[in-house]
């Protein structure tokens, strides 16, 4: 876990006052511990993909918001499908032949 000055210094280019507004717009979540804030490694790396997406592609400040809601979507959705494909394969061979076949019927295009 980083504090918030260790995070600020370790990421080229971030300032301060784009992290707090970030906070406050809970595009990140911190941890408080007294009255230091922690930041865990994945709360890092969200930390230096929100300042990619705004500073190196230029994504506007009120569409960020919008991007980060779709990119949260996109990542649950690829747990939920991990955790899926999972559990298919704890499943006996006729089981998961009946869930790929089902799967196969939806996905073909329409005649």
């Amino acid at each position: 876990m980083k504090n918030l000055e260790e995070l600020v210094a370790g990421t080229p280019g971030l300032e301060r006052s784009d992290l707090d507004v970030w906070i406050k717009e809970e595009l990140v979540t911190v941890t408080r511990e007294q009255e230091t804030l922690l930041f865990t490694d994945e709360q890092c790396a969200r930390v230096r993909l929100i300042y990619t997406l705004r500073y190196e592609l230029e994504i506007d400040a009120a569409a960020l918001s919008v991007v980060m809601s779709l990119i949260d979507q996109l990542y649950d959705t690829r747990k939920r499908l991990l955790s899926l494909s999972a559990a298919v394969v704890t499943q006996d061979r006729g089981i998961q032949s009946a869930i790929i076949a089902a799967m196969e019927s939806r996905s073909a295009p329409p005649k």
